[in-house]
């Protein structure tokens, strides 16, 4: 859309022209996403959404890392419970405590790192339980 509006014509009407112009070339049906539901439309309205969404594509976190790791360690701790072999609980709370225990040489910035590596045994003992 590189041309002018030319003189003499109602700015509105030359938007009007352009948008069906380029339906008829079919210009929209070869965007990204077409015929896809908006994401997101469940959730209730945020004034900030554009930001939330920037920082979840760039991978940002608003938390310090060092809290980051102990919400995840409490989400790996859920998923455990939730997983649906003993091998598969097993092998996310190893993942989680390599995890743990790199933080825990390499302390990350921002506030102490007072977690330490999660008892898998402990857990595991608890998804029996929850199965049985």
């Amino acid at each position: 859309m590189t041309e002018r509006k030319p003189a003499g014509v109602s700015f509105e009407s030359w938007v009007d022209k352009q948008i069906r112009e380029a339906e008829q070339r079919g210009d929209f049906a070869r965007l990204p996403g077409f015929g896809k539901p908006l994401p997101g439309l469940e959730r209730t309205y945020d004034e900030n959404w554009w930001i939330r969404a920037k920082l979840e594509r760039e991978g940002v976190s608003v938390l310090p890392p060092s809290l980051a790791l102990r919400k995840e360690a409490e989400d790996a701790r859920d998923e455990a419970l939730g997983a649906r072999s003993e091998a598969e609980a097993r092998r996310v709370l190893t993942e989680m405590n390599e995890r743990i225990r790199e933080a825990l040489r390499r302390p990350p910035e921002g506030p102490p790192l007072t977690i330490g590596p999660l008892d898998v045994e402990a857990v595991v003992e608890e998804w029996r339980a929850a199965r049985a």
